[in-house]
């Protein structure tokens, strides 16, 4: 993620949580790595607080702790938390089409079309790091979609505490993981031309349902 522009040259903390976040599901900052304030203020051109402010928020999503002695280290979810985290997030992709729903626009097709191509490309050769950019976007896609505002946090929370843990299912499988995402995106683009929101929120269900079980078989012991 690029630093966003801000009228004073400094992000707020919300911006720094996204990008730390999405440096932690991208496995820029590996299970141990230290997260140092002092650092990140210096990188990011700000003071300490807003920092603080957003390692304290992503605390609470269980993928960082401070420990005595150490400070903050990036940390992996049990087996037992992934599995909660997947529980939610099937049970939240229905409510896709049915709680608040928005309108399709224009702009979700055409966004959905583009990363469809660039799946099909994927495909025929992989690359994992390409991977986690398209599925980043496609989910940036579904969260725009949803229309409540209460759904939508709690879909973006359940997305980053489930990403990291399904990008290293991608580095074991390959490109098997951008076939799947080829169909999702073909099966999501005719749901959006027929302005299907309860199709989208049954095809996330779907296709988390199949992530889910790679991840048993590839990472769960």
């Amino acid at each position: 993620m690029d630093m966003p522009d801000k009228k004073d040259g400094r992000p707020a903390a919300a911006d720094l949580q996204d990008i730390i976040l999405e440096r932690i599901c991208f496995l820029q900052y590996q299970p141990g790595d230290q997260l140092r304030e002092a650092d990140l203020a210096a990188e990011f051109g700000t003071s300490r607080t807003p920092v603080r402010d957003a390692l304290s928020r992503i605390s609470h999503l269980g993928l960082i702790e401070s420990r005595n002695g150490v400070g903050t280290v990036v940390i992996t979810l049990s087996d037992r938390q992934i599995a909660q985290v997947y529980e939610m997030r099937l049970q939240l992709a229905p409510l896709i089409g049915t709680v608040s729903p928005t309108e399709v626009q224009d702009t979700h097709i055409e966004r959905a079309d583009a990363l469809l191509d660039e799946a099909r490309q994927l495909a025929e050769r992989f690359d994992e790091k390409r991977y986690v950019v398209i599925n980043h976007r496609l989910n940036q896609l579904i969260t725009d979609l949803i229309g409540n505002a209460v759904l939508q946090s709690f879909w973006r929370q359940t997305y980053y505490q489930a990403a990291s843990t399904w990008y290293q299912v991608a580095e074991k499988v390959g490109p098997e993981v951008a076939r799947s995402l080829v169909d999702e995106l073909d099966d999501l683009c005719t749901a959006l031309r027929h302005g299907d929101l309860a199709a989208v929120g049954h095809i996330q269900r779907v296709h988390i349902g199949y992530g889910y079980a790679r991840i048993k078989t590839h990472l769960f012991q």
